[in-house]
Formats: structure tokens, sequence, C-alpha cells
């Protein structure tokens, strides 16, 4: 039987959460979360080839600090012990998501290039193996894996498969430029229990999302980032069904039942438009 051939390219994908509740502060200095974590068409592109010397490299929008301290560069020390004959990888990452931004990013391309190392190197690691490695990659690496939407709990590596479809709507992302670290936001954060049942709220039909499902962020935030509420106004104006901020922030959503002008009503941030599913 022919062998089939290894994937060399991969294009690690944003995510958004629908609702974000921050229930507790755990002993450990972690906080509990819940949250319904959904894949999104907006990627970055991550290629990888075996090599006899590991060479990273990277274009597209910068990011801050050393090799070592970004997510692919440690998955593949990670997965290092179980590469056979001591082979290493040339790995270039091309980014497009942004930073600080909400949207999972460099989770994604932490947990994509978990995956891809998997495959170059024939290593035959389970989905639940591989889980559990991104989850020593960060709090939502582990949603990458399997990359389906999730109601997301405990500190935001235990997930509970949902259904949830959205095809039909478009979903349009506006990011006012604005970097916020996950320190600055559980900063502002007081944990309290949700008003509304998000497992439950999360069934309902999308019309009714507006006034039972929130992001603890968003509202500790928006005093700081006043421009978090217009964005958000501005959406609903237009025509959203339902608008969020997403994750610790800064990027804001907005879901639509048609394809709106969305460049043009933010000409000074950056906006992307999909219809949802990819």
């Amino acid at each position: 039987m022919r062998q089939e051939k290894p994937n060399m390219l991969t294009f690690p994908n944003a995510k958004i959460n629908i609702g974000l509740n921050i229930t507790e502060k755990r002993p450990d200095g972690f906080h509990n979360i819940e949250s319904v974590f959904y894949p999104i068409p907006l990627c970055d592109a991550l290629e990888a080839l075996p090599s006899h010397t590991l060479t990273f490299s990277q274009s597209g929008m910068e990011i801050a600090g050393n090799k070592e301290s970004n997510l692919v560069f440690r998955a593949f020390e990670l997965i290092r012990p179980r590469i056979k004959d001591q082979m290493l990888a040339k790995v270039h990452l091309h980014k497009v998501i942004p930073m600080g931004a909400g949207l999972g990013g460099g989770s994604a391309d932490g947990a994509f290039a978990l995956k891809l190392f998997n495959s170059i190197f024939q290593l035959n690691l389970s989905q639940k193996e591989m889980e559990e490695m991104a989850a020593e990659l960060g709090s939502d690496c582990p949603f990458f894996i399997a990359n389906k939407p999730v109601f997301c709990y405990d500190r935001g590596i235990k997930f509970k498969p949902i259904e949830l479809e959205l095809e039909g709507w478009y979903i349009v992302l506006v990011n006012p430029n604005i970097h916020i670290s996950t320190a600055e936001a559980y900063a502002a954060i007081t944990p309290k229990i949700a008003p509304h049942n998000l497992l439950e709220s999360i069934k309902r039909p999308v019309e009714e999302w507006k006034g039972l499902i929130q992001n603890d962020f968003e509202e500790a935030l928006r005093e700081k980032y006043p421009i978090l509420g217009k964005i958000k106004e501005t959406l609903y104006t237009k025509g959203a069904t339902y608008s969020a901020m997403t994750g610790s922030g800064s990027t804001v959503y907005g879901l639509f039942r048609e394809k709106i002008a969305a460049e043009s009503l933010f000409p000074d941030f950056s906006t992307w438009q999909f219809p949802l599913p990819q």
C-alpha cells in the first residue's frame, strides 16, 4: 500500500468566543470560565519541512519576543523527544491573525504546529495525546486540535462538544488595533456566577442571544476602551443580529444575515468579513 504523503503546509485559523463568563478565581491562580469556542476562517499560514538543522522564520505581522517564546517553536520542543533519527525542522510562519485581539491566533499556531509535526514526522499521535501536549502550551490550545465548536469550562482546557450551526450567517470582525494582554483583561475582572446558563442560551436562535449571552471581559474593559462599545453599537446600527467582543479583546464581531460594507464603516481599523462556515 502506498504511504500517504504528509502535509507540510497548514492554515491555523482563529476562533471567536460566543459568551465568556469568568465564574471564579482558582487556588492555583487561574480562573474558571465558561465560553463557547467557534472556529472562523481567518487564518495564518504555517509550513514545516524535515531538516538536519532547526530554523524558524516569520513574515506578515510582527511578533514580539524571541523565537523561543513563540508557541510554534515551543510546540516543536514538546514533540522533539518523539522524533526518530534526531531530525529537526525548517519552519516558517506567516502571521495574519492579530495578537492581543481575542482571536486565539497564537494558540492556533501552537496547536496546528503539533498536528503538522505529527504528520511530517509520522508520529501517529492520537487526538487525545495532542490535546494533552497542547494544554502544556496554553489554555486555548487544545481546542484547535479537533477545531470544532465546543462549550469550554474549567480553566479553559476542558470541552464539551455542542451542536452549533451558523451556516448562512456572515461574520464581520473589527479590530481597533489595540493590544490587550490577558493579564490586563483579568486585572479588571471580578468573578461572578453568570445570570444566564450559557449552555442553554446557545441553543436558542441567534436572534435571542443579545439579551442572554455576554462577555465579562467586554463589560470590564469598555470603560478603559470606549471604542469597543462604539464599534458594537455601529454593528448593531448596521443590522447585526448579535455582536460582542471576543476573548479578552480587542476584536469585536457581529453576525449578519447579509454582507455589509464593513471596510467603509471602519476605515481606520482592521476589518474582515466571511460567510460561515468556511
